[in-house]
């Protein structure tokens, strides 16, 4: 993993980029950065913040509705992992191992 120096509405930043993912990412910052701007100078919101959080509903929209549209766009979240297979439990036999390790003592309840 390497590191890759950007610029989004004028501010600089060092953000981590997995090896090969350099125009990926840049071009995810071109998005990023067009979006705010744009968000900044319609001239309605100020803090950075604020327009950040926009930018990035603006984005998620954006990809919500290629999806739908049957556009090939990766999903936002990676799917959950399948659940593991079923263990089968042999209750009998556990309780029948028990018994026998216990013995006759063992068996007492008082």
């Amino acid at each position: 993993m390497k590191q890759m120096e950007v610029s989004i509405m004028g501010q600089s930043y060092v953000l981590a980029c997995p090896d090969g993912g350099d125009a990926v990412l840049a071009e995810a910052v071109t998005r990023v950065d067009r979006e705010m701007c744009a968000i900044r100078d319609a001239g309605r919101v100020k803090a950075r913040e604020r327009i950040a959080v926009l930018a990035a509903l603006n984005i998620a929209y954006s990809l919500s509705e290629q999806r739908r549209a049957g556009g090939a766009v990766l999903p936002l979240t990676p799917p959950p992992p399948p659940p593991p297979p079923p263990i089968p439990i042999d209750v009998d036999g556990l309780v029948n191992r028990l018994e026998a390790a216990l013995g006759p003592e063992g068996m007492r309840l008082e």
